[in-house]
């Protein structure tokens, strides 16, 4: 089985590590502080878990249309797959925007400005605390794996204000994530009564 999924990862991987600066939309902002924050996320990664992966032509690709809109609502994950004995810990979906693990499933957020999905009622503070907290808006539920928070706290403030002001400039999208599954859980948590 390892050699299907071999091509399939190095496949992912190439996508993953392209220039995803030079793959985000419009021209460079005058605005200093807006391009720095372009620049940030196109070189930190945040392309590649928080706009969901499609399968193109040439193999996975970025769903621009999607841009960092995290993981697609309409997107019902199944239960999650046993994993295999011996040293491997989490799983991701194809899309690159649901990971299980230890901690649960975990679903990547989104980060246009759409206001009822995403983060346009999200004060700049409440960015910059959520990474460097965390924690969801620097006060809520913990933020899980695989996003890097341990790297991506030791940001500048000015990084971080650079980031936010970039997120506000790219097209809303509205996409409601799913809310975490908690380990062991098969499906998303039941309302309770």
């Amino acid at each position: 089985m390892n050699h299907c999924i071999r091509p399939l990862a190095a496949a992912m991987l190439a996508a993953a590590t392209t220039c995803a600066w030079a793959e985000l939309p419009g021209p460079a902002s005058a605005d200093p502080t807006v391009a720095r924050g372009r620049y940030l996320v196109g070189t930190s990664g945040c392309m590649d878990c928080h706009t969901p992966m499609k399968m193109g032509a040439n193999g996975p690709e970025w769903d621009m249309s999607r841009l960092l809109a995290g993981h697609p609502e309409g997107l019902v994950m199944p239960p999650v797959p046993k994993l295999p004995e011996g040293p491997w810990q989490m799983i991701a979906s194809g899309t690159n925007t649901a990971w299980a693990g230890p901690w649960g499933v975990s679903f990547t957020a989104n980060l246009t400005p759409d206001m009822e999905t995403g983060l346009g009622r999200w004060s700049e503070r409440d960015f910059m605390m959520a990474i460097r907290t965390g924690k969801h808006q620097g006060r809520g539920r913990d933020i899980l794996p695989p996003m890097p928070i341990p790297v991506y706290k030791n940001y500048t403030d000015d990084d971080l204000k650079a980031v936010f002001a970039f997120l506000r400039t790219i097209p809303p999208v509205r996409n409601r994530v799913p809310e975490p599954w908690a380990p062991g859980a098969q499906g998303p948590a039941k309302p309770t009564k």
